[in-house]
């Protein structure tokens, strides 16, 4: 009895269809009919073949397995002697050594129950060496010549497609990644920004009217100052300019100062005072001299004498040194203690 449920005929057409928009785009027309051509012949002769077969008791399953390795391979090997160089008229008598190999191997395969992994590599292995025996006939009698024969075993149209078809997917998964980057990139500036827009609105609607955002910050310092000790304080303050130092003590002299600020402000505000606080600089004989420098353009000279009057000469003598834009020989971190000294008395 055929087996039931198994059309072969539309199966062979189905695959002839899909061949035709999977050919190559670079072969002429009618390279591209001659693999569609192959592959319906050799899939419904192959597909009738197991259908009228009784004595093989195959499933529809099994049958439409073994004729889609026939269909799949047909595709390949067709290909690959077009590109070989070989002419069109050797082409048909070795597809059909090659069907004919597959029809045979798969066919004995399912029939006993070999797992389906090792019944493809066996199929490959028997196409493989069909295929070079039947180039290597052709050198052998003359037909084609060895650079037509080494081309010709070197094509191979499956792993061209199964590199093709690795590059794409690895294509769309860094195209995937790059997608997703962006997209947590876009979340996470939405966040930021959603989170600024709240912290500005806390803001305005905690600050004063009239206070700038300036302001806010100075005086949540104040706030934090005034628990400090005085020498604390001091040490503070002096590294504020004359202005931003003003500010801040005149705040921290306010007796409500506390009802004027939130808690949560105040915390965003010393969060943010990194932008106001001077950074610590690396401690080198330019930043040292840059600093006294800064010192002598805003307190006069007597000024300084006057502190470092009880110092020892090699002191003074570093002092008057770097009036002149001269670091002298002093080790430095000693001149180092020195310029924080004179910055605090001052």
């Amino acid at each position: 009895m055929p087996i039931e449920g198994f059309d072969y005929k539309g199966f062979a057409a189905s695959m002839a269809e899909q061949a035709k928009e999977l050919v190559p785009a670079d072969l002429q027309d009618r390279e591209k009919e001659y693999i569609v051509k192959t592959l319906g012949n050799f899939t419904l002769l192959a597909g009738e073949a197991l259908y009228n077969d009784t004595a093989l008791n195959l499933t529809p399953e099994q049958a439409v397995f073994i004729t889609q390795i026939i269909a799949e391979w047909s595709f390949h090997k067709s290909i690959d002697l077009i590109h070989s160089g070989i002419l069109p008229q050797y082409w048909d008598s070795i597809m059909q050594k090659i069907a004919f190999t597959i029809f045979e191997v798969a066919k004995q395969a399912v029939i006993r129950k070999i797992p389906q992994d090792q019944l493809l590599q066996a199929v490959e292995h028997h196409v493989i060496k069909v295929y070079k025996q039947s180039i290597e006939e052709l050198e052998s009698k003359g037909v084609i010549d060895e650079e037509t024969k080494n081309r010709a075993e070197s094509q191979s149209n499956i792993d061209e497609m199964a590199k093709q078809a690795q590059e794409e997917q690895l294509k769309r998964q860094q195209e995937m990644a790059a997608e997703a980057e962006r997209n947590r990139e876009a979340a996470q500036k939405k966040r930021e920004e959603r989170r600024a827009q709240k912290k500005a609105e806390k803001a305005m609607a905690s600050a004063p009217q009239g206070i700038s955002n300036k302001q806010m910050k100075l005086m949540s310092l104040a706030l934090v100052l005034k628990i400090l000790s005085q020498d604390k304080v001091t040490t503070i303050l002096n590294k504020f300019d004359s202005n931003d130092s003003l500010a801040i003590s005149q705040y921290m002299n306010m007796a409500d100062l506390e009802s004027k600020l939130d808690g949560d402000l105040v915390t965003d505000c010393l969060k943010d005072m990194k932008n106001y606080l001077p950074i610590k600089k690396k401690l080198t004989k330019d930043n040292v001299l840059f600093d006294l420098l800064q010192v002598y353009k805003k307190v006069p000279r007597e000024k300084v004498e006057k502190v470092i009057k009880n110092e020892r000469p090699l002191v003074k003598r570093f002092i008057s040194q770097t009036y002149d834009g001269e670091y002298g020989e002093m080790p430095l971190k000693v001149a180092g203690i020195i310029a924080q000294y004179i910055e605090e008395s001052i």
